[in-house]
């Protein structure tokens, strides 16, 4: 995983993403304070908050906690790249904690500040509540500043997302685990350039046969069952290697573990149940994977 890109690539990079997410951090909080401050001339109000009493439907709850995790899955794309981190066993989980946080901190003052303006049936019809939001502060010029903020995050994340993912395939490839080719690594660049470029092609594939709601569904359903199982070793690796060496401590071992792989399970296993046809096919792509590695890979 030590694959680095250049110097002067990488401080570009370094410099620009913290800008970018410092930008979205401070556009999200201009309209957190926006409409608490400007809110009453719209006719907000916080009786948006009380409950409307109609039944919590656990089928549809779990369906829509699909959405919700996309808005936390980033916190894994750090391990991605552990093997260029500085002193992995303090940072990365201090990066994990801090930045999990933080996103929960502004994601749910932002949904607060959506729901102060809009009441809970017009969000539920809205497909851009950021945009609606500003919209009936500031007018069309709000809806532009949104949507160049969004733009500009979305560069962004698509900047961080290009850069920890393709280690993965990178990683498979130069432990025999994933056709050879993907391990090459730039003769200038130093950079695991086939696996960016797959992952290049599969994105835009991705992309051009998806809708946005589709793409986020399908991430989140194919990658929980491997969160899950990820986890799970940790209970096996405990009692097959009890005397390894291990740098990082699971707090509230083993109920905190357990929590998530439940968690993981119900998200899973009630999206299967509540929407079977997509989560069927989603699984169905990910299982063709188990021939090719048995034809291909296995023997080594």
């Amino acid at each position: 995983m030590g694959v680095q890109a250049s110097g002067k690539g990488q401080k570009s990079l370094s410099a620009l993403t913290p800008r970018r997410r410092l930008l979205a951090v401070l556009s999200l909080a201009l309209l957190v304070l926006a409409s608490f401050m400007m809110g009453g001339s719209v006719g907000a109000s916080f009786t948006n908050f009380a409950s409307t009493g109609a039944p919590v439907d656990p089928g549809v709850f779990g369906l829509a906690l699909i959405s919700v995790m996309w808005a936390y899955d980033g916190f894994a794309d750090l391990t991605f790249a552990s093997g260029e981190v500085k002193d992995p066993q303090r940072n990365l989980p201090r990066a994990i904690i801090i930045g999990t946080l933080l996103i929960i901190a502004i994601y749910l003052t932002a949904n607060a500040a959506y729901l102060y303006i809009s009441p809970i049936g017009v969000m539920a019809k809205s497909r851009l509540i950021s945009a609606d939001t500003m919209g009936a502060l500031f007018g069309q010029i709000g809806v532009s500043f949104v949507s160049v903020i969004v733009m500009i995050s979305t560069f962004g994340s698509l900047m961080g997302s290009m850069l920890a993912s393709p280690r993965i395939f990178f990683a498979m490839a130069d432990d025999k685990l994933l056709f050879a080719p993907i391990a090459r690594v730039h003769p200038k660049w130093n950079t695991p350039y086939v696996a960016i470029t797959l992952a290049t092609i599969l994105g835009v594939a991705m992309v051009m046969t998806q809708t946005f709601e589709q793409l986020t569904d399908t991430f989140v359903l194919a990658m929980w069952p491997f969160y899950a199982l990820s986890v799970a070793a940790i209970y096996t690796l405990r009692k097959s290697q009890p005397n390894l060496n291990r740098p990082y401590k699971v707090i509230g071992y083993p109920v905190v573990p357990a929590v998530f792989i439940a968690a993981a399970i119900y998200l899973v296993v009630n999206a299967l149940i509540t929407d079977p046809k997509w989560t069927s096919i989603t699984f169905g792509v990910v299982l063709l994977g188990l021939p090719v590695y048995y034809l291909s890979f296995s023997k080594r």
